[in-house]
């Protein structure tokens, strides 16, 4: 009798192994999938054109609503998830010395002096109050 418990006991040792080893190897690939998005929202936050297009709209949302003043970096920071520090403005101020996002920012002037009918203020009053507060939720949040 004794030997089937102990025959029992080593088959269901043995079937917990490899269950424990995929769950190992989910967190594992888990934490990957995580490391690699964090460092793509990385590169893709200081897309030079990109910033370039946050930038002249966030300066229509400054002349609206006055509490975003002086905000710019830190809520284009945090719309990525980036910590505000030195080093991210200064790759920020990086971006913007640079020559695709001078061209990226006249070429966007031009476009919008080109139209002109009055932009709806509608979408922009939208997308400045959804800026504003997912920065202010995220300054909640680091509190």
């Amino acid at each position: 009798m004794k030997r089937s418990t102990d025959k029992l006991e080593r088959t269901t040792k043995a079937e917990i192994a490899p269950m424990k080893r995929i769950f190992i190897l989910l967190a594992i690939v888990a934490a990957l999938t995580l490391a690699a998005s964090t460092a793509f929202a990385q590169t893709r936050a200081f897309d030079a054109k990109a910033l370039a297009r946050y930038d002249i709209s966030y300066a229509k949302c400054e002349s609206r609503f006055p509490a975003m003043q002086g905000h710019r970096d830190e809520a284009y920071l945090d719309l990525w998830r980036i910590r505000s520090n030195d080093k991210a403005s200064a790759r920020l101020a990086g971006v913007r010395s640079g020559a695709i996002y001078r061209a990226e920012s006249q070429l966007v002037l031009r476009g919008t002096a080109k139209s002109s009918a009055p932009s709806a203020s509608g979408p922009l009053e939208l997308e400045c109050q959804g800026l504003w507060a997912e920065h202010q939720r995220v300054v909640k949040d680091k509190r």
